[in-house]
């Protein structure tokens, strides 16, 4: 049985199981973490996980787990941060927009209604 050992900030040092280690591998590298419950103060415990950390409690043994992080999350943003003024002149203008979202469904039942009208079919197919 591996032992690893860590530090709680109240206790000190402390001997843990792979078991009760969990690694999270993120993609932007300063994101990366691990945490454990300390046995003594039964605080969760979580610390940054830098490149040598994470390969140590691999090979201690710990099952690393892998963030899934959507391409727009990682790209670089332009222009100023959305306020919360502008979230709620969003959401104003959402629950105002009823013409907006008539014209958009207009338009693909508008497509449709032609489609169907050139196959001679009630779904766009040929008879």
């Amino acid at each position: 049985m591996t032992i690893i050992k860590a530090t709680c900030p109240c206790c000190g040092d402390v001997e843990l199981t792979r078991e009760v280690m969990r690694l999270v591998v993120h993609p932007i590298k300063d994101r990366s973490f691990y945490s454990f419950t300390c046995p003594s103060c039964d605080d969760l415990i979580r610390k940054p996980a830098g490149t040598e950390v994470i390969r140590l409690l691999k090979l201690g043994g710990v099952e690393p787990e892998r963030v899934d992080v959507p391409a727009e999350a990682l790209e670089e943003r332009q222009g100023p941060a959305l306020t919360q003024d502008d979230l709620l002149d969003f959401a104003s203008w959402l629950h105002t927009a009823t013409a907006v979202a008539a014209a958009a469904g207009v338009g693909l039942h508008g497509r449709l209604d032609v489609t169907n009208r050139r196959s001679g079919s009630r779904f766009g197919r040929h008879r």
